[in-house]
């Protein structure tokens, strides 16, 4: 899912191609997107944008007399930029570009379209109609790269919960999900079932620091990676995270194998020797299934692996 640095970078790049120019046509391909019926979509046609804001993991975008164009890509969701002579041929559902393409947003400057990998639709379209509605969509997160580290240490403790469940609330944190949470985690050298409630002042000053610098850092490095195009890489898993995505691979501060929690269709990617003092956390399917045998440690992993 693209969270605060993609976010942050896809509206970099609206910015430069679609603010004050006039929405022409649109185009949703079946009902399922669309998660609104008042105002119609339709409603924007003919409107200039006039701003772009981030909200979470959500893109809006403002048009003239305040309506908003509220855009959740979800997990799969992705935005492109193509020329118009690859995306307008007509307003039928079959003559977008893709069969991926789920929504085209066409304007003088080119069409903004966009796509869903896979069969789970998820992404979704909201139309609201003044600032007030705006705001329904704001779950209420701080927006960690503003605050200072008093207000963060009092959202952080406010409920206690595990590291990653606090970093991912979007009524705690806004904009930040799985992928960053892990690479925030080991950046602090904290573990992700670590509760809010037992950090003590010195822990919780090292992930605010680490909330900041690799938020800022990713943001950087995604524009540098764009450089001034449109980002069509978007990914949750970068070759160069520490330890997102890089299960069984060598963590780059201590080289020892990257481990794994999964569960649901999502898996937390941690180092044992730098952030939980060589402790394994039990991975909820195998630990159920190997019971009395699932490793505690590194060590106890190591010596399974050579029997």
């Amino acid at each position: 899912m693209p969270e605060l640095p993609d976010i942050v970078v896809y509206i970099g790049a609206l910015e430069r191609r679609i603010f004050h120019q006039k929405l022409n046509r649109v185009r949703v391909s079946g009902p399922s997107l669309l998660r609104t019926v008042t105002p119609p979509i339709q409603e924007l046609v003919g409107k200039t944008v006039c701003g772009l804001r981030r909200i979470g993991k959500r893109i809006a975008i403002g048009f003239e007399q305040e309506y908003w164009l509220v855009l959740h890509l979800m997990i799969a969701g992705r935005l492109h930029w193509r020329d118009l002579g690859s995306a307008t041929p007509g307003t039928r559902v079959k003559k977008l570009a893709s069969r991926r393409d789920l929504a085209a947003f066409d304007f003088d400057s080119g069409s903004l379209t966009l796509s869903e990998a896979g069969s789970r639709r998820r992404a979704s379209i909201h139309v609201a109609a003044g600032a007030q509605r705006l705001e329904d969509f704001d779950r209420g997160g701080l927006e960690v790269l503003e605050a200072g580290l008093e207000d963060f240490a009092a959202r952080l403790t406010s409920e206690s919960h595990t590291l990653k469940r606090a970093l991912t609330d979007p009524r705690l944190i806004s904009g930040i999900g799985n992928a960053y949470s892990d690479e925030i985690l080991h950046a602090a050298r904290l573990s992700p079932v670590a509760l809010t409630s037992r950090l003590n002042d010195a822990e919780v000053a090292r992930l605010y620091e680490a909330v900041q610098a690799t938020l800022r850092d990713w943001t950087e490095s995604l524009r540098e990676e764009a450089k001034g195009g449109f980002p069509e890489k978007v990914t949750a898993f970068r070759p160069g995270m520490a330890v997102h995505g890089r299960y069984g691979q060598p963590c780059p501060r201590c080289g020892a194998n990257v481990q794994r929690i999964r569960y649901a269709d999502n898996e937390t990617n941690y180092c044992a020797r730098c952030q939980t003092g060589g402790k394994l956390l039990a991975d909820r399917s195998l630990s159920r299934l190997l019971k009395q045998d699932w490793p505690r440690t590194l060590e106890e992993l190591g010596a399974m692996r050579t029997k």
